[in-house]
């Protein structure tokens, strides 16, 4: 059976689905709920494959961004983290129409370093395929530490993170290497920047990752879209971070208005 978790809490009059990255499942945005809820009719999205959503094989990048949209609501904002900024941005290059606004976070159009592109050297994304074969559960708890290197509260954060993953189903290899084939071959640096719609990239200054230069070599690529990169936070800044990473959202979704509920 092939049932994709969707779970919307909250008491706003904006619709906010929040997708996930690598390994991981909706339970990571926990910490966000209380913050969010106020002003928010929050989606919490398992990612086909991923956590409660079992049933789904690899998938494209396309066949993910699909199969998620067919769930969501109309015009909704939707907020990508990681992996997940890679399917809310493809969901916003297939269906613009359908797409209040985009905000990524820790994600990059390119996740690969290429040339002169910051970014994960494709023999490490290679090596954590190769190594996913032999020792599934110890090579998505290495990336996951890999998520919170330097913060002050990386210990915390990681096991936190940890918690996630182990709390439900864990993806399949085939889905995790899936997974890693999106960031080691997606580039939508080009895409991106012709998209009209508000578009907010968020980032952590320690984020190992997805290097803050990203940040500032897009600013001058795509000049419609802010950045805001938090001082102290890693790879996952919604963990560290709470309180400064739902002004950041709350304020960006008020300064580009409201489309009322019953617009098409």
């Amino acid at each position: 059976m092939t049932a994709l978790y969707w779970q919307t809490v909250g008491e706003g009059d904006r619709d906010l689905v929040l997708l996930h990255g690598w390994g991981l499942n909706a339970q990571v945005w926990s910490c966000m709920l209380e913050r969010l809820t106020p002003h928010f009719r929050l989606h919490l999205v398992d990612l086909p494959g991923y956590g409660r959503s079992q049933g789904f094989g690899a998938m494209s990048l396309e066949q993910m961004a699909e199969t998620v949209l067919a769930a969501a609501p109309e015009n909704a904002w939707w907020l990508g983290w990681s992996l997940g900024g890679l399917v809310a941005s493809q969901i916003a290059l297939m269906q613009p129409h359908r797409v209040r606004g985009l905000i990524t976070v820790a994600s990059s159009p390119c996740f690969a370093a290429k040339d002169d592109w910051p970014g994960i050297r494709p023999e490490v994304l290679s090596g954590f395929q190769h190594q996913l074969g032999q020792d599934f559960q110890r090579t998505v708890e290495r990336f996951l530490a890999l998520q919170t290197l330097g913060t002050e509260s990386a210990r915390q954060d990681a096991r936190q993170l940890k918690s996630v993953v182990l709390n439900q189903p864990m993806p399949s290899v085939e889905v995790l290497n899936g997974g890693l084939e999106m960031l080691r071959t997606t580039d939508f640096r080009e895409p991106l920047a012709v998209l009209t719609l508000p578009l907010l990239r968020i980032y952590g200054y320690l984020d190992g990752l997805v290097p803050r230069k990203v940040a500032g070599l897009l600013d001058a690529m795509w000049p419609h879209s802010p950045s805001a990169i938090i001082a102290k936070a890693a790879h996952a800044p919604f963990i560290s971070h709470p309180d400064e990473f739902a002004e950041i959202i709350c304020t960006f979704v008020a300064e580009n208005g409201i489309r009322p509920q019953n617009a098409q």
